[in-house]
């Protein structure tokens, strides 16, 4: 199965000159989600981990069925203002803005490893605002794995330099 016919393309979405890639096309065909799923989980089996984190709100449609399936603890980094205990937040600029995201400071033990997973990786701003949450929380990245890498915007790259270990499923020009 070719998961790339599974992506719809939406030029100047949120804004022109951006080309989304949605993957809501990918979730309603109850196919094209299992083998995603699957696929995740096979990638993840390469890494030790024991928590499963995603970011806000696509990542949680992926990591919550793998956080399941491998029965390890889900953790939400979350918008700001949307957890409402104590949380760690970090700052970062997105390809056309700025965010916070926050994690609850009593989610992520010393020393624990957590995997990320989003569904797409552009930039990058948003995966390492991810990481310096775990950080902050004294755990560790064990890896990310994105459902969709824009290759030509250079997140992963970034990522890669940083020594995070990152797998995607699909690549995909973001122009």
């Amino acid at each position: 199965m070719n998961l790339k016919d599974f992506i719809r393309s939406i030029p100047d979405y949120p804004k022109k000159g951006i080309l989304f890639r949605d993957i809501t096309t990918l979730i309603k065909d109850e196919k094209a989600f299992a083998e995603t799923i699957n696929l995740i989980v096979e990638k993840s089996k390469k890494y030790k981990f024991d928590k499963v984190a995603a970011i806000e709100s696509r990542g949680f449609v992926f990591a919550s069925a793998v956080s399941y399936i491998l029965k390890k603890p889900f953790i939400m980094l979350r918008k700001k203002d949307k957890l409402p205990a104590d949380v760690h937040s970090v700052d970062f600029e997105l390809e056309y803005g700025t965010a916070t995201i926050e994690v609850h400071k009593d989610s992520i033990s010393e020393n624990e490893t957590v995997l990320i997973i989003d569904d797409l990786i552009a930039t990058g701003g948003t995966a390492e605002a991810a990481a310096k949450l775990i950080e902050l929380s004294k755990g560790k990245v064990a890896a990310f794995i994105f459902v969709i890498n824009l290759f030509d915007l250079g997140g992963s790259d970034n990522l890669l330099k940083k020594d995070y270990k990152v797998e995607n499923l699909i690549n995909f020009p973001g122009h």
